[in-house]
């Protein structure tokens, strides 16, 4: 039965309007996105199949092109949508950062980590430049492929640093496929960064590691 004909109660649209996007399913949510369905799906039955197909919301964001046409009835439109909505959000919860003090707002960065690494299959090394009241001038993905602590150029840290005259920096990096646990690769990174920053007085206040929802915060653990 199209969802048109389902009664208006029960209907994603209306259920958002009158009791707040967090009162609905994946799936539903998704069938808003997605407008309509595919033959013999509404898009309510579309959504479910997407979730069961990509078993979470961190891979279907994650997918490439070709992963997501997989699905019958997605495509190129439904994909570029999908992007442009993630990247809306990144974009706002960095205007939150930006807006404030860093360290004020824990929530607003990891959000914005979880989403700025949602969509990314290999390994990406981003820093977080901020200045002397701790507010974010800019973000960077700096290194990408296989992270190790001799493949992360500090120079080219420091470099960037330097350029936007940054009092300190936050630093972040995902685990595609594992835990957000930091490795040896890791820990030797960070002090081969905090030396080299130390250098020219800026302080590093974090370092992330995401991995999928799960984020691992050096600070938090006494690791810096």
């Amino acid at each position: 039965m199209p969802i048109m004909d389902w009664p208006q109660e029960k209907r994603p649209r209306e259920r958002l309007i009158r009791e707040g996007a967090q009162a609905l399913s994946d799936a539903e949510l998704l069938a808003i996105f997605l407008r309509t369905g595919v033959m013999g799906k509404d898009a309510v039955q579309l959504g479910a199949e997407m979730m069961r197909h990509f078993g979470s919301l961190q891979k279907l964001f994650g997918a490439s092109l070709s992963e997501f046409a997989v699905v019958k009835g997605l495509g190129p439109a439904k994909f570029t949508q999908l992007q442009a909505v993630l990247e809306l959000a990144r974009r706002a919860l960095l205007e939150e950062i930006q807006n404030g003090c860093a360290l004020n707002s824990p929530r607003a960065v990891k959000e914005y980590l979880r989403t700025t690494f949602a969509a990314k299959s290999f390994e990406s090394f981003h820093v977080l430049f901020l200045d002397v009241k701790n507010r974010l001038i800019d973000a960077k993905e700096m290194f990408r492929g296989t992270l190790t602590h001799t493949s992360v150029y500090p120079r080219e840290v420091v470099k960037e640093a330097l350029a936007r005259n940054a009092a300190s920096v936050m630093l972040a990096h995902n685990h595609p496929s594992g835990t957000p646990e930091p490795s040896e690769s890791d820990l030797l990174l960070t002090r081969a960064l905090m030396q080299a920053l130390a250098l020219v007085d800026i302080r590093i206040l974090d370092h992330f590691v995401v991995a999928g929802h799960q984020i691992h915060s050096f600070a938090e653990h006494g690791q810096l």
